[in-house]
């Protein structure tokens, strides 16, 4: 199935509402969604490592999880995963893994990113698989909501320790 950019952009709005919600739970926002190839949302998740208090409960993780879980079938061949922020090394992986057709982000992790940024997972011709993925769909939303958040944290760290808190 070929999306178009505006489809694009419509499931990434969806991302997009799940991030907010992480960021509402003290998490970093970070959302995801997986459809399938008829176009039928999977699954749609937000960061909750924080939450869960576990290192993989990434969006992208989650939606994975539950994307199995309601196609029955951990191979996810005909879906289109779309994320807020690049995936790192773990979440590309896991990608692979569940033999995912296509990715579709928004921000790229200059930091961690794996499909482009600092490793190429998705397409490593190495492995077994590869994913066909698309950038910078809704980037500016999607790397606002995380440069706002990460910039709340960090003035609040400062005052906290200029209020002589411990930190």
């Amino acid at each position: 199935m070929g999306l178009t950019s505006e489809e694009d952009a419509r499931w990434m709005r969806v991302a997009l509402e799940e991030a907010r919600k992480a960021a509402g739970m003290g998490e970093v926002p970070i959302g995801a969604c997986i459809i399938d190839e008829r176009g039928e949302l999977l699954a749609a998740a937000g960061n909750r490592t924080r939450t869960d208090c576990d290192p993989t409960a990434h969006a992208e993780i989650i939606a994975l999880r539950c994307a199995a879980q309601r196609a029955g079938n951990y191979r996810l061949t005909g879906a289109t995963l779309y994320v807020t922020i690049e995936p790192c090394a773990m979440c590309a992986g896991a990608m692979v893994q569940a033999r995912i057709r296509r990715l579709v982000f928004g921000a790229h992790d200059l930091r961690a990113g794996a499909v482009e940024s600092v490793f190429r997972i998705c397409d490593d011709r190495r492995l077994n698989h590869r994913i066909e993925w698309r950038a910078g769909v809704l980037e500016e939303e999607c790397r606002r909501l995380i440069q706002t958040f990460f910039k709340g944290k960090r003035q609040a760290e400062s005052c906290s320790l200029e209020c002589g808190e411990v930190a």
